[in-house]
């Protein structure tokens, strides 16, 4: 008789990258980007090479750490989402001694990176660790978690403009606000396609708390980031290069609104939808850097 092959195993090299979520850079990008938004408006578009590079490290170590942090907490509960069953910790592919191991090097990289930093970067910092590590319990207990998570991002912005100069001008808050929204935006739409699991499960999120005001609620905050970048532009007095990638990033939120719109969509256009806004991102970073660069 033939010899019944078993399915080959991941790699562990192969199921660390998935664990880090690098084989899936939008994730990564899309936090790094508030990051870098900061450094060029704080830096007036020059920021120095060193301080760049730490951001840019930072931003990847914590980002890793926080995803890390978020299997462990959910390994239980993400074999039973559709999108989530793969992940190395929900399907077993990798222990949770090593998940543990992965997330202290992950926050001994973040902690050795902020050294370098000066103090008030320092302990803003250290204030972003327990919100990064309680993001999946808010998911159990508050109605809201996509709120913690915008400010969990939303410290990648004090962070960072506070490390170029050395503290925190109206100017950061209005990015922090501008931030704080995008992130409950893209978040809400990424959301919205494990509603039926998340109810089933017990499991909060922005898309259920809102329900078939889901869509409203994404235009608002989508809306609310236009009118805090907008301000800022005009209190920093940003050339008109950024008000172009400000304006065309508007006509691309309008478009992902109106496209939420329509009915019945498929899982994976929610998907797209959160992926251009890493796009929309990158193309408002542009703005930024000429916008200081030619004022």
């Amino acid at each position: 008789m033939a010899r019944l092959q078993s399915k080959p195993s991941t790699p562990t090299w192969f199921a660390i990258i998935k664990l880090l979520r690098w084989d899936k850079p939008e994730g990564r990008l899309i936090l790094m980007i508030p990051a870098l938004w900061a450094i060029v408006l704080a830096a007036q578009g020059k920021p120095s090479l060193g301080l760049l590079t730490i951001i840019i490290t930072g931003s990847l170590a914590t980002s890793a750490a926080g995803c890390v942090v978020n299997d462990l907490w959910d390994r239980n509960i993400d074999p039973q989402v559709q999108r989530t069953q793969k992940r190395p910790l929900a399907d077993r592919s990798l222990t949770i001694r090593v998940g543990l191991a992965v997330a202290f090097i992950a926050f001994a990289c973040a902690f050795g990176l902020s050294r370098f930093l000066n103090p008030l970067s320092f302990g803003l910092c250290v204030a972003a660790v327990p919100v990064i590590i309680c993001y999946p319990l808010a998911k159990r207990v508050f109605p809201v978690p996509q709120l913690v998570l915008a400010i969990a991002w939303g410290f990648s912005v004090l962070i960072s403009w506070s490390a170029a100069v050395g503290n925190l001008s109206m100017g950061a808050w209005l990015l922090w606000a501008a931030t704080v929204l995008w992130t409950l935006g893209f978040d809400t739409i990424y959301a919205m396609p494990d509603r039926p699991d998340d109810r089933r499960l017990g499991i909060n999120s922005s898309a259920l708390f809102f329900g078939n005001y889901a869509e409203a609620a994404i235009a608002f905050f989508l809306v609310g980031t236009v009118v805090c970048l907008g301000v800022l532009g005009y209190s920093l007095n940003l050339h008109f290069g950024y008000w172009t990638s400000l304006g065309l990033s508007t006509y691309l939120w309008w478009r992902q609104i109106y496209r939420l719109r329509r009915k019945n969509l498929i899982p994976s256009a929610y998907g797209q939808l959160f992926r251009q806004n890493v796009w929309i991102g990158l193309l408002l970073l542009v703005g930024m850097i000429t916008g200081s660069l030619l004022r």
